[in-house]
């Protein structure tokens, strides 16, 4: 792989990573909630992140399994309610649609 090569996969992934982290964040469905997230969920996103940054050619499954991967561990703590993690995990799957589209420009 040529360093030209290199570098547009690393600019592709840094905007991919800087898309979904503004949608977690700033998306309008999350505006109203951002004031009550808490710092496991905001762990949770971060390690979400962490590990798409990883790999290397991103597909919907890939990113199910890394979601569905973080939020195991997190099932696990007792500070973490069932309800709202299985609520976060269905907005990071659901986040997909709009990282997909990211992805393809």
């Amino acid at each position: 792989m040529t360093k030209t090569e290199t570098l547009i996969e690393a600019g592709l992934g840094l905007a991919a990573l800087a898309a979904l982290g503004t949608y977690f964040l700033y998306g309008k469905k999350n505006e109203p909630n951002r004031e009550k997230i808490s710092g496991w969920m905001l762990k949770l996103k971060g390690e979400v992140l962490e590990k798409v940054e990883e790999v290397k050619a991103l597909n919907e499954q890939e990113y199910y399994n890394i979601v569905d991967e973080v939020a195991g561990r997190y099932a696990l703590l007792r500070k973490v309610g069932v309800e709202e993690l299985n609520r976060l995990t269905m907005d990071l799957k659901g986040a997909w649609a709009h990282l997909g589209k990211e992805l393809m420009r």
